[in-house]
C-alpha cells in the first residue's frame, strides 16, 4: 500500500522540478523505473547512500541535499558555517582579495538571499552617494534595496528594465533551490508598489540595446552607469559557500569609470 511520507513527496517534487521522467531519472541513478516508482509512492524506504544518488543525480542544492536526507530518516551531511568562522579562512582571503582587486569599483559579496556579507570601498562610496552614511552592522538586503521604493529607485533612471531581469534572476533561484525562503522573497519583492506591472510589462527590443544592461543611476549632476558580474565558489562542501556570491561592478563608460577614480583619490 503507498504511503506518502516526505521523502516520497520532496522526491517526486524535485524530479517534476526538473522536468524529468521516473525513466529519465532511474537511468541516471542506475536504478529500475519501478523501484523508483515504489520509493516516490511511499512503497520503498531509500537507504541513507540511495538518497545521496538521488540527490546528486538530481543537482540538488546542499541546503535542500540535508532536507532530503532528513526526511528519509537521516543525519544531514552538509554543514552551514559562517564567513567569519576560522574554517574560512583561505576562502575568506581570496573574497577579500577579489573585493580588493575590483577598486575603485564596487564589489560586494551576498548570500543566496541577497544579504549583503562583504563590501569593498568602492561599494561603500557609491551607497554613500546615493543615499548617505549607513551606520556599521547595518542589515542590508540587495533585493530590497533595488526593488523597493525608497533607497534606488529614486535614482535608478532604467529601474522598470532592470527589476525586470531581476526577477528573472530570483525567479530562477527559487525553481533551482526549491528553499521556502527564496519563494517568500519573491513574494516580498512582487508585493512592492509597480513590480508586478513591471514583471509582466513587454520589454524593449534588445537588439537596439547595448551588448548587456546598464543600471544607470543619475544624482543630481552625476550619472553613473554600470554593469555587473556574478562569481561563485567552485566545488563547494558547506552550504554557505554553495550559496555565497560574488557581484562586481564595471563602469560601463569612461565619464562613471572618472567618477569612481575621484571618488577613491578624494
Amino acid at each position: 500500500m503507498a504511503h506518502d511520507n516526505g521523502f516520497a513527496s520532496k522526491l517526486r517534487e524535485w524530479r517534476q522540478r526538473r522536468g524529468w521522467s521516473q525513466l529519465e531519472l532511474a537511468g541516471r541513478t542506475e536504478i529500475s523505473q519501478r523501484h523508483l516508482s515504489f520509493l516516490e509512492l511511499g512503497r520503498a524506504a531509500p537507504s541513507r547512500d540511495m538518497v545521496v544518488r538521488l540527490a546528486t543525480a538530481l543537482d540538488i542544492p546542499l541546503r535542500q541535499h540535508n532536507a532530503l536526507l532528513i526526511a528519509a530518516g537521516f543525519a544531514p551531511v552538509w554543514r552551514e558555517t559562517d564567513i567569519d568562522a576560522p574554517e574560512w579562512g583561505e576562502v575568506r582571503a581570496a573574497i577579500d582579495l577579489i573585493l580588493a582587486q575590483q577598486e575603485p569599483y564596487p564589489a560586494v559579496a551576498i548570500d543566496r538571499q541577497w544579504n549583503l556579507r562583504k563590501a569593498n570601498g568602492g561599494a561603500v562610496k557609491l551607497v554613500e552617494f546615493l543615499v548617505g552614511p549607513i551606520a556599521p552592522g547595518t542589515a542590508i538586503n540587495l533585493a530590497d534595496a533595488l526593488v523597493g521604493p525608497d533607497v534606488l529607485r529614486p535614482y535608478l533612471l532604467n529601474w522598470a528594465e532592470v527589476v525586470r531581469y531581476f526577477l528573472r534572476s530570483v525567479e530562477a533561484d527559487a525553481a533551482a533551490d526549491g528553499w521556502p525562503e527564496t519563494a517568500a522573497l519573491l513574494e516580498r519583492l512582487l508585493a512592492y508598489d509597480g513590480v508586478r506591472a513591471v514583471r509582466t510589462a513587454t520589454a524593449a527590443d534588445p537588439a537596439a540595446g547595448p551588448v548587456v544592461l546598464p543600471m544607470h543611476f543619475r544624482k543630481g549632476d552625476v550619472s553613473l552607469r554600470l554593469f555587473t558580474t556574478i562569481a561563485t565558489l567552485g566545488t563547494p562542501q558547506d552550504i554557505t559557500a554553495q550559496e555565497l556570491r560574488i557581484e562586481s561592478f564595471f563602469p560601463m563608460d569612461r565619464e562613471t569609470a572618472a567618477v569612481m577614480r575621484g571618488w577613491a583619490s578624494g
